[in-house]
């Protein structure tokens, strides 16, 4: 399913808008890697621990999303967009959301 943040795909005109649709995840690190983390805090510089948490969560929450676009009939996904918070203090949410329409060539 082709997935972009423009608003048009160069080529193709939106058909039919299906409507909104997202993906949520919400994820927390685990205790040892909450304490690796922190002491890596310390030192300074990049904390690969939450970095590598978060890729992996906006992959996860790009994937409920197409999921739900395929569950819609839809074809692509236009305008995507990512948004996070924080949970508590260990929590991370992140929402990858878009509109769902389908595309056909252009005249």
């Amino acid at each position: 399913m082709l997935v972009v943040t423009t608003e048009n795909v160069p080529g193709q005109r939106v058909r039919e808008v299906k409507g909104q649709v997202f993906g949520v995840v919400v994820r927390s690190r685990g205790l040892g890697g909450n304490i690796l983390a922190g002491l890596r805090s310390l030192v300074g510089g990049e904390i690969t621990e939450y970095t590598e948490l978060l890729e992996q969560t906006r992959r996860q929450a790009i994937d409920r999303m197409v999921k739900n676009a395929r569950l819609m009939q839809a074809d692509a996904v236009v305008m995507m967009r990512f948004d996070s918070s924080e949970i508590g203090q260990t929590m991370s949410e992140i929402v990858a959301y878009g509109t769902a329409v389908l595309l056909e060539k252009a005249s």
